[in-house]
């Protein structure tokens, strides 16, 4: 049996994996599974098994087109998964949730999610609330309908004029922005959005895909720091309980 730590994927549906976070992982020594929640656009509330996240280092909490603020829609899954993003903090694993995973993050603690008055799409920068922005001010990828307001005793490091962008608990931590984004990546999300959808939001695919290849190699590489200083820092940091533990 390999003795390489081990990281879990939870991919909420086929275009959202992890990307370049696994890629530095996997660089950085970890074997990554990657569990695909749902499979079908169309079937939001169809899910796989969740597996058993024993033995497992690391939980990685992925983006997702579903809102919290309609958990309604996702009850068959939602609920399991805010539990098991809570049994991993509370066992002292460390959990890196990214944008819809730092919601839940968010969530799972005390917080809440609510809509945004209209969509962040694009590279933006980001800034420390207090003293040093640990990650760098980007501009960082966001692709988000909602936000989060975190929940009292967790530690807010970045934030823009669009939400809270960073929030940490111990060995937890939350994105609202996508580090992990690529050309692939995007492509992805690309391919499942609809025309309607574009035009509803001012977007378009070609200059999006212009703007990702001039970002791409800048973010590669700010996207393995902070893998790096979640694998060296806040990982290994000493454990803080959520908030709302009783």
């Amino acid at each position: 049996m390999s003795s390489n730590p081990r990281a879990l994927v939870f991919a909420h549906e086929p275009d959202g994996p992890a990307s370049q976070v696994e890629v530095r992982l996997r660089q950085r020594g970890y074997e990554v599974d990657t569990h695909f929640v749902t499979l079908d656009y169309d079937q939001p509330d169809a899910a796989e098994p969740f597996p058993d996240i024993a033995g497992y280092d690391m939980l990685v909490v992925m983006g997702s087109v579903r809102s919290l603020t309609r958990k309604d829609e996702i009850g068959s899954w939602i609920h399991r998964e805010l539990e098991l993003v809570r049994q991993s903090h509370d066992s002292g694993t460390p959990v890196l949730g990214v944008c819809f995973g730092g919601q839940i993050i968010a969530d799972a603690f005390g917080g809440r999610v609510e809509e945004m008055p209209s969509a962040a799409i694009g590279w933006f920068e980001i800034e420390a609330v207090e003293g040093s922005n640990p990650i760098g001010p980007g501009p960082w990828f966001e692709w988000h309908h909602d936000r989060f307001i975190p929940p009292a005793g967790v530690e807010v490091l970045a934030q823009n004029a669009n939400s809270v962008q960073l929030i940490r608990l111990g060995r937890t931590l939350g994105t609202q922005f996508h580090p992990e984004v690529d050309h692939d990546h995007m492509t992805g999300f690309l391919a499942m959005a609809s025309d309607e959808y574009m035009a509803e939001n001012g977007l378009d695919h070609d200059a999006m895909i212009a703007d990702m290849l001039q970002h791409e190699q800048r973010n590669i590489e700010q996207c393995h720091a902070l893998v790096d200083w979640f694998v060296d820092e806040v990982a290994s940091s000493d454990f803080v309980p959520r908030p709302n533990a009783t």
